[in-house]
């Protein structure tokens, strides 16, 4: 596989600097993102058993094909993979049940509405809290290493290797994983910029929070709540014990913050019931947000892969680690400057479905037993901490542009 892979590489350096995807230079930035992407997860798709014709059918249609076609197949692989990685978890948890989804499909439909969802005024009556399926009575550590057993690889949290002294702690894989291995979920609550007010801590939203990650669509996930997971499966609603109106910022406030806190304060969800999705909290794999951007002189071997997880694969629902704020209602988005306004559409169009737009960590390279590094891609108009190396300015600066 090695001719294979080094064809791929160069393909990715070729094909990342072409100026044919997009006019302004952040939908450029973005529309590479997908072409390494579509190249590194068809090729983990392609197996061990691939020829070389294969790699340059590949490679042939990364320069081909529009960014839309690529989007899905990128979607088709990422699907493919961790499909696999919750029939190993149903597997390990649930071994003596033959048809996994039955149960998992009545917790899901009991749980469509969301707890969130009571932002909105939308409450759940309770007795339609979903019910929660039997599993092994497995820790979270057994889990983990009878997962890498199964599946060849999985995290763990530990101090970082990184020599600086905000490095904290850092994700590892244990194990080996091939490039375009999905090797990280990033979990906790997903807010549509529909909801951006409710997040906690808005409208500084970073101060006290170095668990956000937002997507190229204005998705911001906010991880913090989710913090280790836990060891059972269990309804999650995403409740964070944090009052982040009083929690010091990690920074000194300048006049203008302190305004915008006094001013600005994230909306509050309303009723008193809790109610969320049954979420497996033991999830192996649910750690995206504990990856450190690489030391000086390193480069990434993870990046971001946004993923739109279809909420009618029922049976793999318990295992994607993520709810989303104010349900799974489509709300229509309208943007006028920095503004957002949304606009509830009077019915779903043809042929779509609900999804969670989640996002994934996959490997850019072969990784085996070492720490996992992501290119955190931070603004250059703004202040960065001291310890970031920008891995390659032009990203950034596109990816902020």
């Amino acid at each position: 596989m090695a001719f294979l892979f080094n064809k791929f590489q160069e393909a990715i350096k070729t094909l990342a600097k072409s100026p044919s995807f997009a006019r302004d230079p952040r939908h450029l930035q973005f529309d590479a993102d997908v072409n390494r992407l579509f190249l590194y997860t068809s090729y983990n798709r392609l197996g061990e058993h691939s020829e070389e014709k294969d790699a340059e059918e590949i490679i042939d249609l990364a320069s081909k094909a529009s960014v839309t076609d690529q989007q899905k197949q990128v979607q088709g692989n990422v699907h493919y993979q961790l499909k696999h990685i919750c029939k190993s978890m149903d597997n390990i948890l649930r071994p003596d049940t033959k048809d996994p989804s039955q149960s998992s499909s009545d917790a899901y439909n009991n749980s469509r509405r969301s707890g969130l969802s009571l932002a909105v005024g939308t409450g759940v009556a309770a007795a339609n809290k979903p019910a929660v399926p039997a599993t092994r009575p497995l820790t979270q550590a057994e889990l983990s290493n009878k997962f890498r057993d199964q599946f060849g690889y999985t995290l763990d949290i530990k101090p970082s290797l990184i020599p600086h002294k905000d490095a904290g702690q850092g994700l590892f894989l244990s194990g080996e994983a091939n490039i375009g291995a999905v090797l990280a979920i990033y979990p906790g609550v997903i807010y549509s910029p529909a909801y951006y007010r409710y997040i906690p801590g808005y409208p500084r939203i970073d101060a006290c929070n170095s668990y956000l990650i937002t997507r190229y669509d204005g998705t911001i996930i906010n991880a913090k709540p989710w913090h280790l997971g836990g060891e059972t499966r269990e309804i999650w609603d995403g409740s964070d014990p944090v009052d982040y109106n009083t929690t010091p910022p990690k920074s000194p406030e300048s006049n203008s913050d302190r305004a915008w806190r006094m001013l600005n304060k994230p909306l509050q969800k309303s009723g008193t019931e809790n109610f969320g999705d049954v979420l497996e909290r033991r999830n192996p794999l649910a750690f995206g947000h504990f990856a450190n951007h690489p030391p000086g002189g390193s480069t990434p071997n993870v990046m971001i892969c946004p993923y739109d997880f279809p909420l009618t694969e029922k049976d793999m629902r318990v295992y994607i680690p993520n709810i989303a704020f104010g349900g799974e209602e489509p709300v229509t988005m309208k943007r006028f400057g920095s503004f957002w306004f949304k606009s509830r559409a009077p019915g779903k169009e043809t042929g779509e479905s609900p999804v969670l737009r989640t996002l994934v960590l996959v490997s850019t390279r072969s990784v085996c037993d070492e720490e996992l590094y992501l290119n955190y891609r931070y603004s250059s108009s703004k202040g960065r901490p001291d310890w970031y190396t920008p891995v390659d300015e032009e990203e950034d600066k596109r990816r902020w542009s």
